[in-house]
C-alpha cells in the first residue's frame, strides 16, 4: 500500500507543468531557485545582475511534492545553484536529495524578507 501510494504521488508530476526559467536562460552558470514569497527579491537581484552582464537565471518552484518532473535535469544545466530561502534550508537539501546537485542555501530567519542587495551579494559572491 506505501508503494501504491508513492507511485500515486509520482504519477501527479505528469499534470505538473514542467519547469522553465522566468528570466534568463535554461542553461548557463548560476540559477537562483526560489519559491513563495522569495519571489520578488530574486527577481529584481537575477534582472540587476543581468544588467551587469552575469549569467544568471531565476527558477521559481510553484509545486513540491512533487516537483516538476524536468527540475532536476533544468537544474543540471546549470554551473551553480543557489536557493535562498525564508528559512533553515528545506529547499536546498530537497533539491540535494532528490536531484543530486550541489545547490548552495542562503537562508533568512530574521522574521523579515530579503532585501535585493543580499541576494546580489550571493550572485556576485560577495557574501
Amino acid at each position: 500500500m506505501t508503494q501504491a501510494r508513492a507511485d500515486k504521488i509520482a504519477g501527479i508530476a505528469r499534470d505538473i507543468p514542467l519547469q522553465t526559467a522566468i528570466l534568463g536562460e535554461d542553461h548557463g552558470a548560476l540559477a537562483i531557485v526560489g519559491w513563495g514569497s522569495t519571489f520578488g527579491p530574486i527577481h529584481q537581484a537575477v534582472r540587476i545582475a543581468r544588467e551587469e552582464g552575469i549569467d544568471v537565471a531565476h527558477i521559481h518552484v510553484r509545486y513540491m511534492c512533487p516537483f516538476p518532473r524536468n527540475l532536476g535535469d533544468l537544474l543540471k544545466d546549470y554551473n551553480r545553484v543557489i536557493v535562498p530561502e525564508m528559512n533553515n534550508g528545506q529547499l536546498v537539501r530537497l533539491l540535494r536529495a532528490e536531484n543530486l546537485i550541489p545547490a548552495e542555501g542562503v537562508s533568512n530567519v530574521t522574521g523579515k524578507p530579503f532585501k535585493v542587495r543580499e541576494i546580489l551579494e550571493a550572485i556576485r559572491g560577495e557574501s
